[in-house]
């Protein structure tokens, strides 16, 4: 499962949601979240957590199953990925140690949609959970995450490096190349950079060169995996325009994509129900100490009655923005909604009551 969205419309709280609640059941489940605000772990009760699977306890809740969580280090896990995928130690040495490589390592590492598919494609082939439930970060463009996996596979394209290598497979490649036309510029590179930049450079797509089989074969899993019939892809969004919107956006190019899109969630609801509440009537029941006086109750019911009036607004208002939505939908998608809750979502108990709120089939619309 794969909980994509605006930002700030709870997608981290949804992903653990489901993945306790999946985990209760007798599932053995990993959330994986590349949220660099470390929402996750405070929702579990974990002060921190890493790039390796750790495992929550749940005990305190009768689960069936096992609930595992990871927060991806980018770094940490591209520095895996080149150690798996080289030939040998030789090769990863020579490739940890090239000065281009560092120089672009973190660019490559700070790129967390495509790190977050490199490791859902290591989680996943690794076949040791029943179910992953991957929490996407809030981008920019919400669909750099899908686009992610070709990109190194692209980068190292072998016709890339055939126009570059080529050359310095003939004897004196670097002397013919500070005498062309261009030594000016080659030499004043070697001067910024040192020496050995040229031929850093050269080793640097060397390495990368036969890296390239490697990287395309996992491109190629990577998107089987987005398209496979047990991957499904879940929209969360908040009851507003904006957030409605984006989900919008996501319905449309998932669509486009041939993507499964189950439901949207809508968290965060305001609800009041049906119930007229008379608030003088109420507050007079509440106010049962005789040192109150009845101008007192009545500007504090007034006041609270027109505190509800405005929630009953805000509801209307929402629900407003949920039936436009719900004309967007494909006969096979549904909504479910979440209602807004007091305090902060950031414990197990917290995680078991949303949970409670999101599978019961009475609160789906």
């Amino acid at each position: 499962l794969i909980c994509v969205g605006a930002g700030g419309v709870g997608k981290t709280s949804m992903a653990a949601t489901i993945g306790l609640r999946a985990a209760i059941t007798g599932k053995k489940v990993l959330v994986l979240t590349i949220d660099p605000a470390k929402r996750l772990a405070n929702s579990l009760g974990l002060s921190a957590f890493g790039n390796a699977e750790t495992q929550i306890d749940i005990s305190g809740l009768n689960a069936k199953g096992e609930l595992w969580a990871m927060m991806l280090d980018g770094k940490q896990a591209f520095y895996d990925l080149i150690e798996r995928i080289a030939q040998n130690e030789a090769h990863r040495d020579s490739i940890f140690g090239n000065n281009i490589f560092k120089s672009i390592a973190d660019t490559i590492v700070g790129n967390q949609e495509y790190m977050a598919t490199e490791k859902l494609y290591d989680v996943m082939v690794s076949e040791r959970y029943d179910l992953v439930v991957l929490d996407t970060p809030p981008v920019k463009n919400a669909l750099d995450f899908l686009d992610s996996p070709g990109r190194m596979a692209r980068f190292v394209d072998k016709r890339i490096m055939k126009w570059f290598l080529e050359p310095s497979e003939k004897p004196g490649f670097l002397n013919r190349v500070v005498s062309t036309a261009s030594s000016a510029v080659f030499k004043l590179l070697s001067h910024v950079f040192g020496e050995h930049f040229l031929n850093d450079i050269v080793v640097f797509f060397h390495n990368f060169r036969e890296l390239y089989e490697g990287f395309q074969e996992r491109h190629q899993a990577v998107e089987a995996i987005f398209r496979a019939a047990d991957t499904c892809f879940l929209i969360v969004a908040a009851p507003n325009k904006s957030a409605l919107s984006v989900a919008d956006f996501f319905l449309e190019e998932l669509k486009k994509r041939d993507l499964l899109v189950p439901a949207v969630i809508i968290n965060q609801r305001h609800q009041t129900g049906t119930e007229a509440i008379d608030a003088q009537h109420v507050i007079q029941h509440a106010l049962i100490s005789d040192d109150f006086e009845t101008d007192l109750v009545r500007s504090l019911a007034a006041r609270l009655g027109a505190a509800h009036r405005r929630l009953q607004r805000l509801e209307q208002a929402e629900s407003q923005l949920v039936e436009i939505l719900h004309g967007k939908l494909d006969s096979h998608q549904q909504v479910y909604s979440v209602p807004r809750l007091h305090g902060e979502v950031h414990d197990l108990t917290a995680l078991n009551r949303v949970g409670a709120l999101l599978f019961n089939p009475s609160d789906h619309t």
